[in-house]
């Protein structure tokens, strides 16, 4: 390790420290903007803030070259109850940094902006490198990355920086969360009744129970359905008219949001409403030179099954960072310091074999 990474390096250890003590629940990251715009301002790198989005150009910014977009979010979900830590107060203790939003992003984050710090003044790149450090990924809020892309050049591939244990997520599932409705015909609960909701509902969750979609992604395996919340009725002597359900459906690559609706609503015995359609599946070629650039490094690639700001890009993504997705929304949350420390590296090395 240089001793220009080595500096990046412990600069970065110290911000996620600073991140870490500044509480970023997703739309309330005031704070965790502030702590990274003073960043941009020791290293003397030009920046703008939408909102509490950070996002910074490489020095020799070329509008004829393509761009390439490192991204990852300074917002956290909230403490779990089980925290027996301080989950605002780092520390570190046999080499891991906790705290909460250590592992989700906050290695990632502070990863790929010493990356970008460390590339900033190069010239002669192939791509130009555009940062954003995104507010609202936990809550695929209205002001996170998706509302960077209306006023960004376009983009033409990127990197999201999650907790991936630096290996290649080549692929990311996308989400549809559909609200259900399953009906019957309300009565008093003393009197027969041959068309009871919540026993309707019986028949339901066994068919989503047994549902598949036949088509099987090759890095991603098959779509995931779930129901996962269920609710009716009010009083015990009251047979309700309806029981409402929430139905997880993890979309792989082989389908579009819309086409899983559209087979959901034909399919399925009860009534399905989408929340939303914009969450899709993300992917990159394993043929795309910066994922050949990953491999060259020993780097394997996979599948993630897990969510992320990739579902707001239509250009080619790949998912890599420090950390371990299973670490992610635990109790007493942390990184290794050691993961940063390859982190930055590794992404180093990586661009090194893409851009120059």
């Amino acid at each position: 390790m240089t001793t220009e990474i080595s500096t990046l390096c412990n600069e970065a250890i110290a911000l996620l420290k600073d991140l870490i003590a500044t509480p970023s629940f997703s739309s309330e990251e005031d704070g965790t903007a502030l702590v990274l715009e003073q960043w941009f301002k020791n290293h003397q790198i030009p920046f703008k803030r939408k909102k509490n989005n950070i996002y910074a150009f490489n020095k020799h910014y070329d509008e004829n070259k393509p761009n390439l977009l490192l991204n990852s979010h300074h917002d956290t979900v909230k403490p779990n109850t089980a925290y027996t830590r301080e989950p605002f107060q780092p520390a570190i203790e046999e080499g891991k940094l906790y705290g909460l939003g250590s592992n989700d992003a906050g290695g990632a984050l502070v990863s790929l902006i010493a990356t970008f710090t460390h590339f900033y003044e190069k010239e002669n790149l192939s791509h130009n490198l555009i940062i954003v450090a995104s507010a609202e990924e936990e809550s695929s809020g209205p002001d996170g990355l998706n509302s960077m892309l209306k006023i960004l050049p376009n983009i033409d591939v990127a990197i999201v920086g999650e907790p991936t244990l630096m290996q290649l997520a080549i692929a990311e599932k996308g989400l549809v969360v559909f609200d259900g409705k399953v009906s019957g015909t309300p009565s008093h609960a003393a009197h027969p009744n041959a068309d009871n909701a919540i026993y309707n509902c019986i028949d339901v969750l066994s068919w989503f129970k047994d549902f598949h979609f036949p088509k099987v992604s090759e890095v991603l395996g098959a779509v995931k359905l779930t129901v996962t919340q269920i609710n009716g009725g009010s009083q015990h002597n009251v047979v309700p008219a309806e029981v409402n359900l929430v139905v997880d459906v993890r979309v792989n690559d082989c389908y579009t949001n819309q086409e899983i609706v559209s087979i959901l609503e034909d399919q399925a015995p009860c009534k399905l409403i989408p929340r939303s359609l914009h969450l899709n599946s993300s992917s990159i070629p394993k043929e795309h030179p910066l994922v050949k650039s990953g491999l060259a490094l020993g780097r394997s690639t996979y599948g993630s099954p897990t969510l992320s700001d990739q579902a707001a890009l239509s250009c080619s993504s790949l998912k890599l960072g420090p950390g371990d997705s299973t670490r992610s929304h635990s109790a007493d949350e942390y990184i290794y310091v050691s993961e940063i420390e390859e982190g930055i590296e590794l992404y180093i090395k990586l661009l090194d074999g893409f851009l120059l």
